[in-house]
């Protein structure tokens, strides 16, 4: 199969989803109003709350939501095949990411950019939003963990990353200067800062940075680790016009070029897709298709981390209601295009389908390593460039987006920390310094706590991310759909996706349920059974609610 049609169809589809689906959804079912006041007008403090320019704020939402999680699923999900996780990724994108991205961030606006959970009190019931916030809470300690450990790994094995990926964050802060402070255009500002940026990936492979084996008995991954949340405590701190904007803006823009680069070698190369279309001889071990695609594949076709990202950060900061068409639904297509870009680098940057078997003998295999190795060669064959640059090029990609997540993560437990606060009357929590301190100090605690001196504690309950994520996501459509039904409008656009993704991420959860059983691992049954229990009662206060208005509906009409 060429790679070319691959790439043609996935972005065609995407396009047209665009063009036609997210204009219904925006003006038929959310009906965006130009003239309504969004909370970064009414709210405006200049740290959070703040009115942005449409293009900035898309690529904070989308770098934002992108992390490294549409590289690693689709890398990993091509094991079944790479039609599965094609047809994934791009009906995912069109049905199911848009109009869930879109409708979190429009919910968030019309509730003063509060977070899916604490709106869940509101149109559901203070029980639902006590067990969601929950949820939510577990799955941003999982995020911010594990991209600690990924974006350490990565840094340990291509020194030559280190000093773009550090670089950027000064280029950031500078933009940031430039943009708010001295009133500099922003086609001026991205030409300079994107020149910068690539200036420091060619930097890199000639300055390689490695940490020492050792400091304070510490091993150089651990160092990272450290680092990096010290990193991002300060970073949630800072107002996000200094440094979340910019960074994630140009972060944005470097991505579509890094995409333009992959995309444009496709085209010259024409490499063959060596991985078979549907997988019929997977390793020993490879859970079924169904239900695991479906939670494997998360980022790049809907995701419920999304949902935090737009109703945490992203609703504070929308100029006019009309963006949120732009910036939550071509955002989710963004994300789409990098996990279709990770599945044709996990199947056409192979030699050989030896080759290809070779790194995919277990399920699991292959993730970010694939990508960068796969990518690499497509780019290298495609462009001229050294095998080195292209390697340089991929890993800062990766670790980019994977930093920019940790950097909005750690604010949205911030965020929700000082819900709680105010939910539960407890001034301390509201506190900026004292949430991000406990956010902060959680992460640390599953990190090394659970993990270690190595801090790869992250890992142990990430095997429960896939499961927990995606019910997120239908839960936040759950929601949607409730505020759709108690405003009279049209339900079925969220109602059946929803109904999709319950249905999948519960059987997914059973069948980890059986699998922690028979390997005896009773801290994830434990913690698994804890999140079905809690999904399940979110699900029934949820659909009583529903049901509730939907008759009162009926009641009305008649």
């Amino acid at each position: 199969m060429s790679a070319i049609a691959i790439l043609l169809l996935g972005l065609g589809a995407m396009a047209l989803g665009y063009i036609f689906y997210s204009k219904f959804i925006a003006e038929k079912i959310y009906q965006l109003d130009p003239n309504f006041r969004t909370p970064a007008h009414e709210l405006e403090d200049g740290i959070d709350y703040v009115p942005t320019n449409k293009f900035i704020l898309w690529g904070h939402h989308f770098t934002s939501v992108a992390g490294a999680a549409p590289i690693v699923g689709p890398a990993i999900a091509v094991i079944w095949g790479w039609v599965p996780a094609f047809l994934w990724v791009v009906f995912g994108t069109i049905f199911f990411a848009g109009v869930h991205d879109t409708a979190a961030i429009w919910a968030s606006v019309r509730h003063k950019a509060r977070s899916v959970g604490a709106i869940t009190g509101e149109v559901v019931s203070a029980r639902a939003r006590t067990l969601f916030m929950v949820v939510i809470f577990l799955v941003l300690l999982m995020v911010n963990a594990v991209f600690a450990v990924v974006i350490a790994n990565l840094l340990v094995a291509n020194p030559t990353a280190v000093i773009p990926v550090w670089g950027a964050i000064v280029v950031a802060l500078i933009i940031g200067q430039l943009i708010y402070r001295r009133k500099i255009g922003l086609l001026t500002v991205s030409i300079v800062g994107v020149a910068a940026l690539y200036g420091l990936i060619g930097i890199g492979p000639m300055m390689p940075i490695e940490l020492p084996e050792t400091a304070v008995g510490l091993p150089p991954h651990t160092q990272w680790i450290l680092l990096l949340f010290l990193y991002a405590a300060i970073a949630s701190l800072l107002p996000v016009w200094m440094l979340l904007q910019p960074r994630d803006y140009i972060n944005g823009l470097q991505l579509f070029i890094g995409l333009g680069l992959i995309y444009a070698a496709v085209l010259v190369a024409n490499p063959t897709v060596v991985a078979p279309a549907f997988n019929a001889d997977v390793p020993a071990g490879t859970p079924s298709l169904i239900p695991l695609l479906f939670v494997t594949i998360a980022c790049g076709a809907i995701s419920g981390f999304h949902g935090l990202v737009s109703s945490g950060t992203t609703s504070k900061q929308i100029n006019n209601e009309k963006d949120v068409r732009f910036v939550g639904y071509f955002g989710a297509v963004g994300e789409g295009c990098l996990a279709l870009a990770a599945i044709l680098a996990t199947t056409a940057g192979f030699a050989t389908l030896g080759q290809w078997e070779a790194v995919y003998d277990t399920f699991g295999a292959g993730s970010v390593g694939a990508f960068v190795e796969g990518g690499a060669a497509i780019v290298a064959a495609g462009t001229g460039l050294p095998e080195i640059v292209a390697v340089t090029l991929l890993t800062v990609m990766a670790v980019l987006f994977a930093g920019t997540t940790m950097d909005t993560g750690i604010r949205l437990q911030r965020y929700i920390i000082q819900e709680w606060g105010t939910i539960y009357n407890l001034p301390i929590l509201r506190s900026v310094p004292a949430s991000t301190l406990v956010a902060v100090g959680a992460c640390l605690a599953l990190a090394f706590g659970a993990g270690g001196p190595d801090g790869t504690g992250g890992m142990l309950i990430w095997p429960l991310f896939g499961t927990t994520n995606q019910l997120l996501a239908g839960l936040t459509l759950l929601v949607v759909t409730v505020i759709l039904v108690r405003l009279g409008r049209p339900m079925w656009y969220t109602l059946v996706p929803l109904t999709f993704l319950l249905v999948m991420t519960t059987l997914a959860l059973l069948v980890q349920l059986v699998n922690f059983y028979q390997a005896g691992d009773w801290f994830l049954l434990t913690l698994d059974v804890i999140i079905l229990v809690a999904a399940v009662m979110v699900l029934l206060e949820s659909t009583s609610t529903l049901r509730r208005h939907l008759q009162e509906a009926r009641g009305t009409a008649s």
